[in-house]
């Protein structure tokens, strides 16, 4: 039976409902997959507290619903940079509060660097790889010119080098081979030196 015009909820009140759903799916998603990379649509529904049939219309396919999960984790991680101040910190620790930020975001989204998770695909917007290493080279390079970081190296290497000794970190942490505070303090340590702070 179609509703009527009298019967029918607004089309705000539709559109707040649909936005309280992919916001349940997503975080649902984030923590299901999180835990079981290899979860089901079944289960991310059951952790959303909605229907199969609602997480289907909102993400036609798996691979859809992981990519969204991307979409948002990345919109989440970068809108963190942007408030670490790490353009107007004193450089040594702001890149404290980039990895800072970092640790949270892996912490949040655990699943980006499970190696048993199935690939996953970069965010249509705003990918990681495109985005971040640019910021953390302009912190370096800000360092250098400052007097807090050595010049004897290229800044956009000692931010790839950075941002590998982080994942480093997290697949050490993962692997149950250090404690996480452990590998942050020492991740943080090595960048520190790896830029020659004094």
């Amino acid at each position: 039976m179609v509703d009527s015009q009298e019967t029918a909820p607004p089309p705000r009140r539709r559109r707040a409902d649909a936005q309280r759903s992919i916001d349940a799916i997503l975080n649902a998603s984030r923590v299901v997959l999180g835990e079981r990379p290899d979860a089901s649509m079944d289960d991310v529904a059951s952790a959303a507290g909605v229907t199969r049939q609602t997480v289907y219309a909102h993400f036609p396919s798996r691979d859809a619903l992981v990519a969204a999960l991307i979409e948002a984790a990345a919109a989440e991680y970068l809108g963190a940079l942007d408030a670490a101040g790490l353009d107007s910190t004193p450089p040594p620790q702001a890149l404290a509060q980039f990895l800072d930020a970092g640790w949270r975001f892996l912490r949040r989204h655990p699943m980006l660097l499970n190696p048993t998770a199935p690939r996953t695909p970069e965010p249509n917007h705003n990918a990681l790889s495109d985005v971040v290493p640019p910021r953390l080279e302009r912190l370096v390079t800000r360092g250098m010119e400052g007097g807090d970081f050595d010049v004897s190296l290229p800044a956009a290497w000692l931010a790839a080098a950075i941002i590998g000794l982080q994942h480093a970190a997290a697949a050490e942490v993962a692997a149950g081979r250090l404690l996480a505070d452990d590998a942050e303090a020492l991740c943080l340590r090595s960048a520190l030196r790896l830029c020659g702070s004094r």
